[in-house]
């Protein structure tokens, strides 16, 4: 029975009938081409045609984003380039994510449906009084991606800004910032919670703003709240028309009402992705 299953069958006659095994890779790419990421790895599986099609460079283009040039040139240097195999490798190397322009910033590919999802850290954001360590202090903390989180202890006025300039995919995309009221930390291997200096995120809400260079506004406006967790709070969301433009990203939180003060949140990062996937590579 093994052998019906891997070599060719004969009818009565004794004509040999084609099996699975005989088509073409030609052919067994074309209907890879319209398989997911995950189904292609498992036909892979199948037999020796299955195997060799599923390394096509035309099957793995057809998953890449369509400006995957512009983001290899973009977050790839000269000696990882040279290393890259082809197309299935430079997808397996963007579903991985990828840190660039000096670590403060990720990259990776949705492994599902290839969309780009982007992390901004917060050394790659402009906050009002950084430098003044009575207000500011970046402090390491192993709930980031990036390792390090910008604390702020307190201050009369919060400001924190960032501009990003990419070539997007076609789609709709959201952008959140993650924040956390409240100093966390580890005591004898378990999660603890200092909201010492948390105060003032009650009577003002902040203001969350982005725009984009082709066009697009978001203003929306959010009380802080739910010390002890990590909240990505939604600023608003852009769409990309044209997939090989640069578009300019400027986005901002504030809350400037001088009346009182503020503390105890730490700033994390700003998320980019496309609209209904998932963060997280």
């Amino acid at each position: 029975m093994g052998a019906n299953l891997s070599g060719r069958v004969s009818d009565k006659e004794g004509l040999v009938q084609p099996r699975l095994g005989d088509l073409p890779e030609s052919c067994v790419a074309m209907v890879l081409m319209n398989m997911d990421p995950p189904e292609i790895c498992k036909l892979a599986r199948l037999n020796r045609a299955f195997r060799g099609a599923s390394s096509a460079d035309l099957v793995w283009e057809s998953k890449l984003p369509p400006n995957y040039r512009f983001i290899v040139d973009r977050v790839f240097d000269e000696t990882t380039k040279l290393k890259i195999s082809g197309k299935r490798d430079i997808y397996a190397r963007l579903c991985r994510s990828k840190s660039f322009d000096g670590g403060t910033k990720e990259i990776w590919l949705d492994k599902n449906k290839g969309g780009i999802c982007l992390s901004i850290s917060s050394k790659a954001l402009s906050i009002t009084g950084i430098d003044d360590r009575r207000y500011w202090n970046f402090i390491a903390i192993d709930e980031s991606r990036f390792q390090t989180v910008a604390y702020l202890q307190q201050t009369w006025w919060f400001e924190v800004s960032g501009e990003f300039e990419f070539q997007f995919p076609l789609g709709r995309y959201s952008l959140f910032f993650r924040l956390h009221l409240g100093r966390s930390s580890k005591r004898l291997g378990r999660r603890v919670c200092n909201s010492e200096h948390v105060h003032g995120w009650n009577k003002k809400p902040v203001r969350f703003e982005l725009s984009t260079s082709n066009g697009h506004r978001a203003v929306s406006q959010c009380y802080l709240d739910n010390p002890g967790n990590w909240v990505d709070y939604h600023v608003g969301d852009f769409v990309v028309d044209n997939p090989h433009a640069l578009i300019k990203i400027k986005y901002s939180m504030t809350q400037i009402d001088c009346t009182h003060t503020k503390g105890g949140v730490c700033v994390d990062s700003v998320f980019i992705y496309p609209s209904g996937v998932a963060k997280e590579p």
